[in-house]
């Protein structure tokens, strides 16, 4: 067992998922890193591939689901996404916590495939609030919003799969709640004795 750990961080849109996700890693700094997912949509002007994306071909990407190298994978209208094994796996055997940004279904697959994978769900204080902040970008009209809003009420009714609930009401309480997570992880009993060998050794089996 590594003493590092695997985590899937979902929410709705509008949740606030990837500037806690961002807020952490400033925070955490080298010891997590978010994995960088495969994607067959074309590369857009300023990328650069391998940071946003590991931009691959259709015909790439499909050679990769037959090999069974991604943990999870989907199409989105009209393009693949997926999430390589090999990348997780070389993170994690670097001692890095891992953090993937996946919605419910692909949180799912991944967990049926690496089953210590811890699950954090994410979720707006109310579904008003939500919609609020949605509105508050003032780049959707009403059929975009309605939209975003049926989008959302489908994932968040997936909010039990997760291990964890982390409400976004207060962003720094959040942060610190998503923080105190991800620290938990790395002293879990089975994690800090692997991290500490030397010392459980020396311990004596247990004395009645």
């Amino acid at each position: 067992m590594s003493t590092a750990c695997l985590f899937t961080i979902s929410a709705p849109s509008g949740a606030g998922k990837t500037s806690l996700v961002k807020a952490l890693l400033d925070k955490r700094g080298a010891e997590v890193a978010v994995s960088v997912s495969h994607s067959t949509r074309p590369i857009r002007p300023g990328e650069v591939d391998g940071v946003a994306y590991h931009f691959v071909s259709l015909v790439e990407f499909e050679q990769m689901v037959a090999h069974g190298e991604f943990l999870e994978s989907a199409r989105v209208f009209d393009n693949c996404y997926g999430t390589a094994r090999s990348s997780v796996a070389s993170l994690l055997a670097s001692g890095k916590h891992v953090i993937l940004e996946i919605d419910w279904q692909g949180a799912r697959q991944v967990k049926a495939k690496m089953p210590d994978t811890v699950g954090i769900f994410i979720l707006p204080p109310s579904r008003e609030q939500l919609e609020q902040r949605l509105r508050a970008r003032g780049t959707d009209d009403e059929t975009v919003i309605a939209r975003r809003m049926r989008d959302a009420d489908r994932e968040m009714s997936h909010y039990h799969d997760a291990e964890y609930l982390v409400i976004n009401d207060d962003f720094e309480q959040a942060l610190y709640d998503l923080d105190s997570i991800i620290h938990s992880q790395g002293l879990t009993l089975q994690r800090q004795a692997l991290k500490n060998q030397s010392l459980i050794d020396s311990i004596p089996a247990a004395i009645e």
